[in-house]
C-alpha cells in the first residue's frame, strides 16, 4: 500500500455548536439529493403524462420509473470518482463538487419543457437531468459519512444517523409538498406548471449548501491517518467481503425507503385512493423517520449496532406480508397510514444504526471509497428500481402484494450480511 501519513495536533472533542454545524453541512446535500429524488416518484404519474407519453398508461409509467431508475446505473461511476477524490483530497472537496452537481441536474429538471412543446428532446433531457443526479448521488452519501463519523469517533452512531435522519425531513417536505398542491390546485394547474414548484424549492437549498460546507473542517480521523494513493485499486485487492456485506447491509433499508416513495402511485393505481391520501401517509412516515433515527443512533453507540439491526428485519420479514394483505383488503387512508407508519419505526429501526456500521467496515484510508461502491451497488440493485420492478411485478402477476414479496427476499438478504458482519469482521 502506498500511503502518506499525515500528522494532526492532540484530538480535541468538538463543542455542541460544531456538532450541529458538521452534521448540517453533512446532511444538508443527502437532504437535496433524497427532497428531488421523492419529490420524482411523488409526481411520477404526472410526469409521464407530460415527458413520456403513450396510449398505454402503464408504458408511460414504466418509462418513467426505468429513468427514475436510470440514474442509478451512473451511481456506481460516481462513488468510483468521488469517493476516492474524497479519499485523497478530503471530505470536504468532494462534498462541495457533489452538491454542485446535484444543483445542476435539478434545474434542468425544474426548467425543462414538456414532450408536447420540445419532442423527443424532453425525455431525453430528463434522462440526461437524472444522469447528472446520479452521478453526483454517487459520491454524496459515502462523503458525507465518513466526515460525519471522521468528526465524533467515540459517537459514531448518533453522527452517522442523520444521514437517514435527513432522508426523513425530505420526505417530509416533500410530501408536504405533494398534499399541498394536490390539494390545492386542479390536475391541470398541477400539470402546467404545480409539479415544478418543489424542483424550484429544491434548487433553492443547494446555495445554503455550498456556503456551509465551504467554511466547515475535515475530521480529526482523516487529518490522522495514512492516506492511500491508490484507494479503489486498495479496495478491491484487500476489502472485497467488507463491499459485499455493506451492499447486503443496505438491502433492506433502500428497498424500504423507495417502496415510501413509491407508495403514492401504488395508492393512485392499486387502490383507487386520491394522490392526497398517499401523500399525507407518507408525510408522517417522514415525520417518524426524523425523529426516530437518530435515536436510534445514539442507542446502537451503546448496545451495538447489529443486535438493533437485526430485530429490526426480523420483525420486517414476519410482518410486512400481513401488512399489505389488510391494506389491499381494506383501502382507505387509515389503512395506508398504519401500514406507512409500521414501515417507518421498521426503517428507522434498522437505519438509525446502518450508516455508522458500514462505515467501520472500512478503514479510514479507504472508507469514502468502501461506502461509495457498497453504498451504490446496493442501492442500484434494491433500490433505484424498485419502483419499476414493483409495476412490473403488479402488472405481470396481477398481484398487489408484490411490494410485501420484494421487502421479504430484501430482509433475508440483510439477515445473512448481518450475520457474517458479525461473525467474520467482529462488528457488534
Amino acid at each position: 500500500m502506498n500511503t502518506t501519513t499525515l500528522t494532526a495536533d492532540a484530538v480535541v472533542p468538538p463543542s455542541a455548536a460544531k456538532i450541529r454545524r458538521i452534521i448540517f453541512a453533512a446532511s444538508i446535500g443527502n437532504a437535496l439529493e433524497w427532497f428531488d429524488l421523492i419529490v420524482y416518484g411523488f409526481f411520477a404519474v404526472t410526469i409521464a403524462k407530460l415527458f413520456f407519453p403513450s396510449t398505454n398508461h402503464v408504458t408511460s409509467l414504466l418509462l418513467t420509473l426505468g429513468t427514475f431508475g436510470l440514474s442509478y446505473l451512473i451511481r456506481p461511476l460516481g462513488g468510483f470518482v468521488l469517493g476516492a477524490y474524497a479519499d485523497r483530497a478530503g471530505r470536504k472537496a468532494s462534498l462541495l463538487l457533489s452538491i454542485g452537481l446535484m444543483m445542476v441536474g435539478t434545474v434542468l429538471i425544474a426548467a425543462m419543457p414538456t414532450y408536447a412543446s420540445i419532442g423527443v428532446l424532453a425525455p431525453l433531457g430528463i434522462m440526461l437531468s437524472r444522469l447528472i443526479q446520479g452521478f453526483s448521488a454517487g459520491g454524496e452519501f459515502a462523503s458525507s459519512t465518513a466526515f460525519l463519523v471522521e468528526h465524533a469517533p467515540a459517537r459514531r452512531g448518533f453522527m452517522a444517523s442523520w444521514q437517514f435522519a435527513s432522508q426523513g425531513l425530505t420526505t417530509l417536505l416533500a410530501s408536504g409538498f405533494g398534499v399541498l398542491l394536490t390539494s390545492t390546485l386542479s390536475p391541470a394547474q398541477i400539470e402546467l406548471w404545480g409539479w415544478r414548484v418543489p424542483f424550484l424549492f429544491g434548487l433553492s437549498i443547494g446555495p445554503i449548501g455550498l456556503y456551509i460546507r465551504r467554511y466547515v473542517d475535515e475530521g480529526a480521523e482523516f487529518h490522522t491517518q495514512a492516506r492511500s494513493s491508490a484507494p479503489v485499486r486498495e479496495l478491491f485487492a484487500t476489502q472485497k467481503l467488507r463491499v459485499l456485506l455493506a451492499t447486503g447491509v443496505l438491502a433492506i433499508s433502500t428497498a424500504g425507503q423507495y417502496l415510501v416513495l413509491y407508495m403514492p402511485t401504488y395508492a393512485i393505481k392499486q387502490l383507487g385512493l386520491p394522490a392526497s391520501a398517499g401523500f399525507a401517509a407518507t408525510l408522517v412516515t417522514g415525520a417518524i423517520l426524523m425523529v426516530v433515527t437518530p435515536f436510534v443512533g445514539h442507542w446502537s453507540d451503546r448496545a451495538g449496532r447489529i443486535p438493533l439491526m437485526t430485530g429490526s428485519a426480523l420483525l420486517t420479514l414476519v410482518t410486512i406480508w400481513p401488512t399489505f394483505a389488510l391494506l389491499t383488503r381494506y383501502p382507505s387512508f387509515a389503512a395506508m397510514l398504519a401500514a406507512l407508519v409500521w414501515i417507518g419505526v421498521l426503517k428507522a429501526m434498522y437505519s438509525g444504526a446502518l450508516p455508522a456500521l458500514m462505515a467501520e467496515l472500512f478503514p479510514a484510508q479507504t472508507r469514502a471509497t468502501g461506502l461509495a461502491v457498497g453504498y451504490n451497488a446496493g442501492v442500484t440493485l434494491f433500490g433505484g428500481f424498485s419502483p419499476f420492478m414493483i409495476t412490473w411485478l403488479i402488472a405481470t402477476t396481477g398481484n398487489r402484494l408484490s411490494p410485501a414479496f420484494y421487502l421479504i427476499g430484501c430482509a433475508v438478504l440483510s439477515l445473512v450480511a448481518l450475520g457474517v458482519s458479525r461473525t467474520r469482521v467482529g462488528l457488534r
